[in-house]
């Protein structure tokens, strides 16, 4: 059967490992800038170490979290994949820069916002979503 709007990708192997490379990249990307701003001359390989747990933990449970249970409603799906990213990227971020708790949350939501600001704005350039 043909489909409506065929699939270039075809959702394989393929397509979630170079998901997750741009979706580290993004990461890696905004979390240097926030760590500059928050930190100040930072090297942007702490950033790319960091950007992987993110990366990986949003794309897993945003494509198997929330369909996985059925009892959640879709929004209340949608937060507990942004907390649960939240929190990788706080672990990660805490154990690369190697920063106490306090500033670990503060850096993480100066990253939450960056990655906001900077994922609305490349969406409305390029129209991704």
């Amino acid at each position: 059967m043909l489909q409506a709007s065929p699939d270039p990708t075809g959702g394989g192997v393929v397509a979630f490992v170079v998901t997750f490379l741009l979706a580290w990249l993004f990461y890696a990307v905004t979390l240097h800038l926030a760590a500059t701003f928050f930190v100040g001359d930072v090297p942007s390989q702490r950033a790319a170490y960091a950007g992987a747990a993110p990366a990986l933990v949003s794309i897993l449970l945003g494509r198997w979290g929330v369909d996985a249970v059925g009892f959640v409603s879709p929004s209340l799906g949608v937060a507990v994949v942004l907390v649960a990213t939240l929190v990788a990227d706080a672990i990660a971020i805490s154990s690369v820069y190697r920063i106490t708790w306090r500033p670990t949350v503060a850096l993480t939501l100066l990253h939450f916002a960056f990655t906001a600001v900077l994922g609305v704005a490349l969406d409305n350039a390029f129209g991704l979503v």
